[in-house]
């Protein structure tokens, strides 16, 4: 995928305030939006979005706008340019009650798991249609009309919903993922992003990059072992990671499957898994973890 949700794992370490230890989840950036797209007949106009969307939105819309440059001339530009994805993510905000009962219940459970996370907010706005989020120690920023046309990862809106939110709280955990590094090696981008799965998985009970477990099937030793000849090189521009949306024949994005694959080797093995989540989550050293996962091409589970 072509970062749609990274530099969620490379965006800027903020300063970050005290946060609460139980899950926070906002939504009424939403309902604003709404508010202003019905008494605009569907076409509001930049300035509007600016001064009565943006301008009055929560610290976490915010911040989504300024790192990721959404202002009210690019949201009007997006909603003339694809009306549908506007249109078809309020069949998510619907779903947003189920979804937000869900995800505080998966969060819950990372701070079992986890007992040193930390819960800063979830934010779900409305944006400029990409790109699907942000992350970083101040929180997780969500564009719903985003996540809600990118079908890829589970036809299942409500699913899909939970399982990416749940991946990208735990960047927020990781240390390696607060630094911005374009020089990261495909090994560590890949056990970040496949670390995120398997935590996420352990919290909503399934993963975000769902697809690549079918795309990926009976082609496990062929996959992993081309990946091993790739571990030193550049994670940006490989063909591991960010690298498109893909085929069935040739799935992208596979640095996160087989990511998940070696912590879910090092999970498997340890006798203390609590330990295990907090290695996983605080991983320093690739090689290193690489080595004691035990995780071999092809092997199985």
């Amino acid at each position: 995928m072509a970062r749609l949700l990274l530099p969620i794992a490379a965006a800027a370490l903020l300063a970050s305030p005290a946060v609460a230890r139980t899950p926070d989840i906002r939504t009424e950036d939403v309902e604003r939006f709404y508010a202003l797209y019905d008494a605009a007949g569907g076409k509001p106009t930049a300035e509007v979005l600016q001064r009565d969307y943006l301008d009055k939105g929560t610290p976490g819309l915010k911040e989504f706008a300024r790192l990721r440059r959404i202002t009210g001339e690019r949201i009007a530009a997006a909603i003339a340019q694809t009306p549908k994805v506007y249109t078809d993510a309020r069949d998510c905000a619907a779903l947003l009650p189920k979804i937000t009962a869900r995800l505080s219940a998966s969060l819950t459970r990372l701070g079992e798991i986890y007992p040193e996370a930390s819960f800063p907010p979830v934010t779900l706005t409305i944006g400029r249609s990409r790109p699907v989020g942000v992350a970083n120690a101040t929180g997780v920023y969500i564009g719903l009309e985003a996540l809600c046309a990118w079908e890829m990862p589970d036809p299942d809106r409500e699913n899909r919903f939970v399982h990416v939110i749940a991946h990208e709280f735990v960047h927020v955990q990781q240390p390696g993922a607060q630094v911005e590094d374009d020089k990261a090696s495909v090994l560590h981008a890949s056990l970040l992003e496949g670390g995120a799965e398997l935590i996420g998985e352990l919290m909503s009970g399934s993963l975000s990059y769902k697809h690549l477990l079918t795309a990926t099937r009976g082609r496990e030793k062929e996959f992993e072992t081309a990946f091993l000849a790739d571990i030193d090189k550049p994670a940006m521009g490989s063909n591991w990671l960010y690298n498109g949306l893909g085929t069935p024949e040739n799935p992208t994005d596979l640095g996160y499957w087989i990511g998940y694959r070696i912590a879910k080797a090092y999970y498997a093995k340890a006798q203390d898994k609590r330990a295990a989540v907090k290695a996983i989550i605080e991983m320093k050293d690739p090689k290193a973890f690489l080595a004691a996962s035990g995780w071999t091409p092809g092997m199985r589970f």
